[in-house]
């Protein structure tokens, strides 16, 4: 059996989905090294991986959230790219103790991605989101632009692609410039560009949540949801539940969370429906009651869904595609990051509604709401389509066919 070592992004977000992967490599014998963040080693450990976190400036380097489409660019390269620098040295002493036989790379660890690059270990690159991948027919990444096929669509990709050159590339290749060349490696002017020069790419989403014209190579591969919940008991407050549950829930890291659990609160007060709130990245109780509403800090999305027939999110891939896997409608409100892309493709497969945050109001989210539990047979559509890419189980043999 093999030793694999996972370098991931220090985000509890992208952790879980490699903790699912990294789960199904354990199952079939292989010794896991993971490198993630600090408050993901116990997790990992007690999963049976070998864990580490991460040099501790990777993760003070923190995002400045933003619901501009084009700051929340800007301030994602920003991160990036100065994590990447501090990732080279943290990356190579991994390598250097764990002495893998194959590592796999988070698609937003720049510098790991260019070490790897640089080394002559087997290695693979693992996106648990959306990723910065262009190709023929889709519109450029970030701003969550639907396909627009034909003259006009072109057109309007050429400038939305003009202004992301100047927003994602250029701060992008001057930023990757030095970590690259500290390297001895060519340079590279895009994030696709450096994408495409693993050997190869694992993307945790299908069809048709993914446009129907998405066709990003033979190297990458689109694996489907790669599910991870924590172990945690049953919350006892969840059998005294006798409605339908409306799942409302914010990001692990803090965005908005106020803004949109209250919006939701109000909107659905007299539905027959009870709403479960979670705000992983707040503070306050650890669950608060009433007649109709449940609000807790955290509680593991897997127990909450079986009981659930909409969920309200920021439009995190995580929990969109949770949901969406057991043929659950999404209301997706982004207000950063990926999310505008989440939200747009759950839009566009009919599998749920978009409600942009700068439009947020009690009703217009109540009529979102009320929309998006229409939607099972989108819903159902795609659960069908992620069903059929082989999960992590075939993620598992491509990883393997690495070795």
């Amino acid at each position: 059996m093999a030793v694999v070592l996972a370098y991931t992004a220090p985000a509890i977000g992208h952790l879980f989905p490699f903790c699912a992967q990294l789960g199904e490599l354990a199952a079939r014998g292989h010794e896991i090294h993971t490198r993630t963040l600090a408050d993901g080693v116990d997790l990992c450990r007690g999963l049976g991986f070998k864990a580490e976190p991460v040099d501790r400036r990777i993760e003070a380097v923190r995002d400045a959230e933003s619901p501009s489409v084009l700051r929340s660019a800007s301030n994602a390269v920003r991160v990036l790219t100065e994590r990447a620098g501090l990732e080279i040295g943290d990356f190579t002493r991994a390598v250097q103790t764990v002495d893998p036989d194959l590592v796999v790379v988070d698609a937003n660890c720049w510098g790991a991605m260019s070490a790897a690059e640089a080394g002559r270990r087997p290695w693979t690159v693992f996106s648990p989101f959306i990723p910065y991948l262009r190709a023929a027919g889709l519109p450029p990444f970030g701003a969550g632009k639907k396909p627009m096929p034909g003259p006009a669509g072109r057109l309007r990709d050429w400038g939305v692609g003009s202004v992301t050159r100047v927003v994602f590339d250029r701060p992008f290749r001057v930023g990757m410039a030095p970590v690259r060349a500290s390297l001895g490696l060519p340079p590279v002017h895009t994030a696709d560009a450096l994408l495409r020069r693993a050997p190869a790419m694992l993307v945790t989403t299908g069809k048709p949540f993914e446009y129907p014209g998405t066709d990003w190579g033979d190297s990458v591969a689109m694996i489907g949801p790669a599910d991870f919940d924590p172990p945690a008991d049953r919350p006892a407050w969840l059998d005294d539940i006798d409605a339908p549950i409306v799942l409302v829930t914010t990001s692990s890291v803090r965005q908005a969370d106020e803004a949109l659990v209250g919006a939701a609160v109000q909107a659905l007060a007299g539905e027959p429906v009870h709403v479960v709130a979670t705000s992983p990245a707040g503070g306050g109780a650890e669950v608060t009651r009433r007649p109709g509403l449940t609000l807790a800090r955290f509680v593991p999305h897997s127990l909450v869904l079986d009981r659930a027939v909409c969920v309200i999110t920021h439009g995190g891939m995580g929990i969109t595609q949770k949901a969406l896997r057991r043929g659950i409608p999404v209301c997706a409100v982004p207000f950063g990051r990926d999310q505008f892309e989440v939200a747009r493709r759950v839009e566009m497969a009919r599998c749920g509604t978009r409600l942009p945050a700068r439009r947020l109001t009690v009703s217009r989210l109540r009529a979102a709401a009320q929309q998006a539990m229409t939607m099972t047979d989108g819903a159902a559509a795609v659960s069908a389509g992620f069903a059929a890419t082989g999960g992590v189980a075939r993620g598992a043999d491509l990883l393997e066919s690495q070795l």
